[in-house]
């Protein structure tokens, strides 16, 4: 069963930098968050466990502004089943105003925790997030 995740996020002080707004480094940092979270609150907790996920490439678009205060919608998911050891995973970031305000696309490398190195990713890990 393929699954996605969507999550709210307001743009505290700090992640505003001198221009007033987020700043791109901190659109990073959510990236990796609301992946992370998805990970951990659709896959099995036995997967969990032995199998953690580094990111080998962002691309990110920024298309508008998101100021202190303003509440963002994160929406990720998987469109298409791995390719071995990765798989890319796209996120949007949705403004108050309803538009797109970064849209991502990050590959993600699933390594074996017990090992610590980079394995085919295993069906039944990837069941869970694509169709």
């Amino acid at each position: 069963m393929a699954s996605s995740f969507t999550k709210q996020i307001t743009a505290c002080p700090e992640h505003i930098d001198e221009l007033g707004h987020v700043n791109n480094a901190v659109w990073v940092q959510w990236m990796e968050q609301v992946s992370v979270e998805h990970w951990r609150q659709d896959a099995d907790p036995a997967h969990v466990d032995a199998y953690i996920w580094v990111v080998t490439r962002h691309e990110v678009d920024y298309r508008g502004n998101v100021t202190q205060g303003d509440v963002v919608t994160a929406h990720t998911w998987i469109p298409e089943p791995p390719r071995g050891a990765r798989f890319d995973r796209l996120i949007e970031f949705t403004g108050p105003d309803g538009k797109v305000k970064v849209a991502a696309k990050s590959t993600w490398a699933i390594i074996d925790k017990a090992t610590g190195r980079i394995l085919r990713v295993p069906a039944e890990v990837a069941a869970n997030f694509i169709d």
